[in-house]
């Protein structure tokens, strides 16, 4: 094979990774940001420091071969903190005893893939090189730089890593059949802090991913290995509390101090940084097809950017690059198949878990902190713990079974959603949860009622 040539625009950690799984092919592989090198410069000054980190993302990247040493750097979640609004605390594990989601340093796993990349021969990097235009025909790619200067990049295939705003993306919306939607959530958000103690111990308990949930709103904190805990406040955009109507501060402390009473004296400057960011929106978007041609393909957000409330951004672009590592060599290097084959085989999945993570909103927001909603839990683990075979928690197969892929996971999270609507009904419940009678229904309902694997 001779050595063909990509270009990638996007330098984040999905256009990285890309590069790598690209140069161990065998390509040429030229990585292009449109941001400073972030190793140079801290390009992540005001937004949020870190990310999660599930199973799925971590397997992805063991799939390819690539095994950050920011794991060790990172912080095991194995469980939800739910604040009430009474400063009440409950717990609820994410997985089984050992199982976690992981708090990881968004900049700092980009970095580490950006030098595995570098190690690869076959790849260059270049940066503040803005993407203005592709050829779709060709794959060319015009350039930015250094001011009004710009470079033309010829190469045989183009890959648009660049993001939830991807130019690439943009640009493909005159081309003939091409699906597009965005659609946006209610919600908005900004980013708050929580400082470390003095001794720089975390002031919250560190291996748990914290929530206050207002079932309109929400505060969540992840824990940073420094001490501090990277807060986000999802809130209505407009509507009653929201950004829109928040705009005395004498109303804003109000509102921190009314609806998040154990957090406001924890944050650093809350009003005055509620003050002065500019929320930022939430949206989701759906395209097809994923490549152009079989010169131009879209991967990671770019291909199908969603809500961060399951926290599986990264984890699914990590999961398209996997998938494009072993298309390469079942298709013998034919791209005219991999292209189709790619798009085919992920957009299905990537369909499923942004809805999936919209729906989460509702779980995180507000049925975490109801009564019955933590009793359907233990009751779901209960059951999964007496038969492993029939059930496995859809928080669980989306997180940490990554050989389940998400439009499965979908697809039997709504079965088993359904079962459990009939649970919850009986009468007694609340009381008689643990008593072998509700095990035996829920035994009869997976097996006769609605199929025999859930």
């Amino acid at each position: 094979m001779s050595a063909k040539e990509f270009s990638i625009a996007g330098g984040g950690p999905v256009g990285s990774l890309l590069a790598i799984v690209l140069a161990r092919h065998g390509y040429q592989v030229d990585l292009f940001e449109g941001r400073p090198d972030s190793r140079q410069t801290n390009i992540y000054q005001g937004r949020s420091i870190n990310i999660a980190l599930s199973d799925r993302g971590w397997h992805s990247l063991d799939r390819i071969g690539v095994s950050p040493v920011v794991k060790d750097e990172s912080i095991p979640m194995f469980r939800r903190a739910i604040h009430g609004k009474d400063g009440s605390l409950t717990y609820q594990p994410y997985g089984k005893e050992d199982q976690a989601i992981w708090s990881v340093s968004r900049g700092r796993i980009n970095e580490h893939l950006l030098d595995l990349a570098e190690a690869e021969p076959g790849v260059q990097t270049f940066f503040e090189h803005k993407l203005v235009d592709v050829d779709f025909e060709t794959a060319a790619a015009t350039f930015q730089v250094a001011g009004d200067t710009e470079v033309v990049i010829k190469s045989d295939f183009l890959f648009g890593a660049d993001g939830a705003k991807s130019k690439v993306r943009r640009l493909a919306h005159d081309l003939p059949r091409f699906s597009y939607s965005q659609s946006y959530m209610p919600q908005c958000y900004i980013e708050l802090n929580i400082p470390a103690n003095a001794d720089g111990s975390h002031q919250l308990e560190k291996n748990a991913l914290h929530i206050w949930p207002r079932k309109q709103f929400m505060l969540i904190a992840l824990p940073n290995p420094d001490g501090t805990f990277t807060c986000t406040l999802f809130l209505n955009h407009s509507g009653e509390p929201s950004f829109e109507s928040l705009i005395d501060r004498k109303n804003v402390a109000h509102f921190f101090k009314s609806e998040f009473p154990d957090a406001t004296d924890l944050l650093e400057s809350p009003v005055d940084t509620f003050m002065a960011r500019e929320p930022a929106p939430l949206f989701l978007v759906h395209v097809f097809p994923w490549s152009f041609n079989n010169k131009v393909g879209l991967i990671g957000d770019a291909a199908h950017a969603i809500v961060p409330f399951y926290g599986q951004g990264m984890n699914c672009g990590f999961e398209d690059c996997a998938e494009l590592n072993a298309l390469i060599d079942e298709n013998d290097h034919n791209w005219g198949s991999i292209f189709p084959a790619y798009e085919n085989r992920r957009k299905p999945n990537a369909d499923a878990i942004a809805e999936l993570s919209k729906r989460n909103f509702v779980e995180m927001s507000d049925l975490s902190g109801d009564a019955m909603f933590q009793l359907r839990k233990k009751i779901e683990a209960k059951f999964h713990e007496a038969h492993p075979d029939l059930w496995t928690p859809l928080y669980s197969m989306v997180t940490f079974s990554p050989e389940v892929p998400y439009a499965k996971a979908l697809s039997l999270g709504e079965t088993q959603n359904a079962i459990m609507e009939r649970i919850m009904r009986m009468p007694g419940i609340e009381n008689d949860w643990q008593e072998q009678k509700i095990m035996d229904e829920m035994y009869a309902l997976v097996v006769n009622g609605f199929g025999t694997e859930l």
